[in-house]
């Protein structure tokens, strides 16, 4: 390549190319060159010509364009310096101002996303959400412990205290209330959510969740009849048998343990004491045999049962209320029976009732107790004697009441309450004869006590021993030993007559003595 000459370096830089070409050319073709640029230029003065005249409107629009933007370019430039001097610090103020505004209005929506937590929580507890409830109530602790001397988050912290107190009152209302999902699960949650509220401690949560399943059993037990003792009493040893271990279980996933100071044990110890005190205050107004010995086979079973689960077997407390009622159904039936025997000897009638087949003064044997009848009928000869009649009758129901229930340990307190009815009817005879003068008149009257005082002592008395006897082997004899007891209508009647005989009916309506 042909170096520039120094000339070359005196043209523009467009100019250099041409220049280069120019010192190539030889002597000829350089002497035809300005001839050949004319015709060029003038080739190119045509085409000028001819495309002004095809675009000349296009030209002059142009043109008049070109002056338009000169024109408006000298406005913005004037008005460029203007905005410049005056309006920039006015528009930097404005958008300042706007950005503070902004940032004004972001804070006031925090505030206000604060301020509609309490609605929000509210809502959540009422709709049962209680996982998004206590997640606000956690947001809104971190807040106040945070910015504690704020006053509208120390406002907001008062407002979902109050809210959570009406969650933790629901949650604690689920837990006296019947469990209609799975028990664990149910359990579990529950105390979890009641955990997560830390309102109370774990000591005074266990506590609460047994109020609560106390207050749930009391409510199951007060839905019993407590009109009829009977089936009030079947119900509470079948709800305690079967809600006390499943409360057990429950307490067992709210982790009870030896920390819990024995809250659990003195919560079991309150249950069988209640239970064993409503026992001893109902069992009096059961009258039934029956009733009281089934009584006794259902506690006796739930405290087995209790005993084999979660080892609270309290069958050992029973025997003496059931033997206390025992004693106090045969007490009553046996003071029944002697009301009976004085009502119907105030009222009686001394005339001779007609003769029943049969009857005699045999039988009266007390201290048969190897007799193989399973039945012990009354002697037929008490038919002559209504008075003593009732009185057997009350002695035998009681009888037949005691059989189901009839504690060997009782036997000998029985046999005594048996003795003092006995005594009872004795003691009332001479109170008759005293008040009466029946045995002063001398008449058939007279006639008719002695032998009623007699047919007393000769067949009720040991025929109310051989019942007794039924019930306890050996019986009939610990209440024929008390026969000194009636000794005074004994000496009443041989004061009289020394043997009077009572009548023996016979099939004719005769009376023989």
């Amino acid at each position: 390549m042909m170096e520039s000459s120094p000339a070359s370096s005196l043209l523009p830089q467009q100019h250099h190319a041409y220049a280069s070409e120019l010192l190539s050319f030889p002597l000829a073709r350089l002497n035809k060159e300005p001839e050949l640029l004319r015709l060029h230029g003038d080739r190119i003065q045509s085409q000028i010509q001819d495309l002004m005249a095809g675009n000349y409107r296009a030209l002059v629009h142009a043109a008049h364009t070109s002056l338009s933007v000169q024109d408006e370019l000298s406005s913005i430039d004037k008005n460029l310096k203007s905005l410049t001097l005056e309006k920039i610090p006015e528009l930097t103020n404005a958008c300042t101002e706007f950005v503070d505004t902004l940032e004004k209005r972001k804070k006031m929506n925090q505030t206000q996303h604060l301020l509609e937590i309490p609605q929000l929580m509210e809502t959540c507890v009422w709709d049962e959400n209680y996982d998004e409830a206590l997640e606000l109530e956690a947001f809104v602790r971190k807040l106040s412990n945070m910015h504690p001397k704020l006053a509208v988050v120390r406002d907001l912290a008062e407002q979902v205290r109050k809210i959570t107190q009406s969650l933790v009152s629901q949650l604690l209302q689920k837990l006296r209330s019947d469990f209609e999902k799975p028990e664990a699960e149910y359990c579990l949650q529950i105390v979890g959510y009641l955990r997560r509220a830390e309102v109370y401690t774990e000591y005074e949560l266990r506590l609460q969740f047994l109020r609560c399943r106390q207050a749930w059993l009391t409510g199951m037990l007060e839905d019993l009849d407590e009109r009829n003792p009977y089936e009030y009493l079947k119900g509470m040893i079948s709800c305690h048998r079967k809600h006390l271990v499943d409360i057990i279980n429950q307490c067992v996933l709210v982790n009870y343990d030896e920390d819990d100071g024995g809250l659990l044990n003195s919560w079991l110890m309150h249950q069988v004491t209640s239970h064993l005190e409503t026992l001893k205050i109902l069992l009096p107004n059961i009258s039934d045999g029956v009733s009281l010995s089934n009584i006794l086979e259902e506690s006796m079973y739930c405290g087995m049962v209790l005993g084999r689960v979660i080892g609270l077997d309290f069958r050992g407390m029973l025997p003496p209320i059931f033997e206390e009622a025992v004693v106090n159904m045969f007490s009553n039936n046996v003071s029944r029976a002697v009301e009976g025997f004085q009502l119907v000897l105030d009222s009686h009638r001394w005339v001779l009732l007609p003769a029943i087949a049969n009857s005699s003064f045999g039988g009266g044997g007390g201290n048969d107790d190897d007799d193989d009848d399973d039945v012990i009928e009354p002697p037929y000869c008490l038919m002559d004697h209504p008075p003593l009649a009732v009185f057997v009758n009350g002695v035998s129901a009681a009888m037949n009441e005691l059989r189901p229930c009839a504690p060997l340990s009782l036997k000998h307190e029985l046999s005594k309450e048996l003795i003092k009815g006995l005594k009872a009817v004795s003691d009332y005879l001479m109170t008759y004869n005293a008040t009466s003068g029946i045995l002063l008149r001398e008449n058939k009257e007279s006639e008719l006590f002695l032998s009623l005082c007699l047919a007393f002592i000769e067949i009720t008395y040991p025929h109310c021993a051989k019942c007794f006897g039924r019930c306890y082997p050996g019986g009939a004899a610990s209440v024929m030993d008390a026969k000194s007891l009636c000794d005074s209508i004994r000496r009443l009647v041989m004061t009289v007559s020394p043997r009077p005989k009572p009548p023996i009916g016979n099939r004719d309506g005769n009376e023989n003595y």
